[in-house]
């Protein structure tokens, strides 16, 4: 995505993977991941975009290097960066490089290690920065270009001005500063909006305790500019890519220097509970679930996406599996893994289909398509029309009249 609006920019760029398919795929034109508008920005800019696995040619020329690979939880919470370091390797001896600059979400620190990696590598005369992306998926090519802000990390003024400069037409604020606190930027980033969700989802279950509704509640609290509405919404959870793997490697860098962030922690923790209370609430309604048919509605972290990565129906699936229910499940996107617990559970083409014969159902994604289901009919195919809306996506009123015994987040 990065070298597609780069390109886009005017740049010309190549992009080297280490995955044949995934290049074979980006050379005849197709993106191997779902993300709305790559697909006709790569085609748009195809005179400009190279694919390649050969490294020699992606780096014959350039000027700068981008590292773009992620970072994964290792075993101990912290980020895996044996990727980063590969890279960073490989880079020895191309002191035709201006810069080296950092894209993957790294800890704290990271760029004294690549500084010194490039060094050893002979690239003493080549900057290093640090440019932290700020995109979600499902609308990250529209992120790129017009992004809140542009944040560069560099030690070198010349070396910031430099970076900015690759990001000409782009019309936003540019904020410099040392690496070390733009490597911290993206990991606060994306804690603050953990937090607003988790905090969203405490107020709900206190609000489902005491009578009140969360959605007026948090509705009204987010018209305060100071707060502001947005991710202040409860649901059953949240997940992919980044915020669990950030949030948790935020905790550990935090823990490596001797700090326990209890905030951090806390976040976490609602995080986790929120998932399995949506089992309980079955279990609250149906009693014993062995046996029982279930409907996962939705199965990608969010809407938009095909991404399964930490997605909260993974969790769902495991604990129903566990519980000895059937798990039957739909989604138009998700790429599931021919591994457990998506292995033993049912895939259907439609909604609909998932709800037949169900003794319950969950919505776990808020697909707008699920707007659209005759709810009254699908109340007369389920076995038990019992339905928890785990993203509130549906009128409570309404489906109770469709016959439903209806639950959601955080509403009476």
């Amino acid at each position: 995505m990065t070298g597609a609006c780069l390109a886009e920019l005017g740049h010309r760029v190549a992009v080297r993977d280490i995955d044949p398919e995934k290049v074979r795929f980006l050379k005849a034109g197709e993106v191997p991941i779902y993300e709305p508008g790559l697909g006709d920005m790569i085609a748009r800019n195809k005179e400009r975009l190279t694919f390649t696995l050969d490294l020699a040619e992606a780096l014959d020329g350039a000027e700068v290097a981008y590292v773009c690979v992620d970072t994964p939880p290792s075993a101990s919470g912290d980020a895996d960066l044996s990727r980063v370091w590969s890279v960073v390797r490989s880079l020895a001896g191309s002191t035709q490089l201006r810069a080296v600059v950092m894209k993957s979400t790294v800890p704290v620190g990271t760029g004294a290690r690549a500084r010194a990696a490039l060094d050893e590598g002979g690239l003493t005369g080549t900057a290093y920065a640090s440019n932290p992306e700020f995109t979600a998926e499902g609308r990250a090519v529209g992120d790129f270009m017009n992004p809140d802000r542009i944040v560069i990390g560099a030690d070198d003024p010349d070396a910031a001005a430099f970076i900015a400069s690759l990001h000409d037409g782009i019309v936003a604020p540019v904020v410099t500063m040392d690496v070390r606190s733009a490597e911290m930027v993206k990991l606060a980033s994306n804690a603050l909006l953990a937090t607003k969700i988790s905090f969203a989802n405490e107020i709900a279950t206190l609000c489902e305790n005491t009578g009140a509704d969360a959605e007026e509640v948090l509705g009204a609290v987010g018209l305060d500019h100071r707060l502001g509405r947005h991710f202040l919404r409860p649901g059953i959870g949240w997940g992919g890519s980044c915020f669990p793997k950030d949030s948790e490697a935020l905790r550990q860098l935090a823990s490596n220097t001797g700090f326990h962030p209890p905030l951090l922690s806390a976040v976490i923790d609602v995080n986790n509970i929120q998932k399995r209370r949506a089992i309980q609430k079955l279990k609250d309604t149906l009693g014993d679930l062995a046996g029982r048919e279930i409907a996962l509605l939705g199965m990608a972290f969010k809407p938009g996406t095909d991404d399964m990565r930490e997605a909260p129906s993974t969790v769902l699936a495991s604990r129903l599996l566990a519980e000895g229910a059937r798990v039957r499940c739909w989604d138009p996107l998700a790429r599931t893994p021919d591994a457990e617990p998506w292995s033993s559970t049912t895939r259907h083409a439609t909604p609909g289909e998932a709800l037949e014969g169900a003794d319950a159902a969950v919505v776990v994604t808020e697909w707008t398509q699920l707007k659209d289901i005759d709810w009254a009919q699908a109340a007369q195919q389920m076995r038990r029309p019992v339905l928890f809306d785990g993203r509130n996506l549906l009128d409570p009123q309404q489906m109770r009249e469709f016959g439903f015994t209806y639950m959601s987040v955080g509403r009476p």
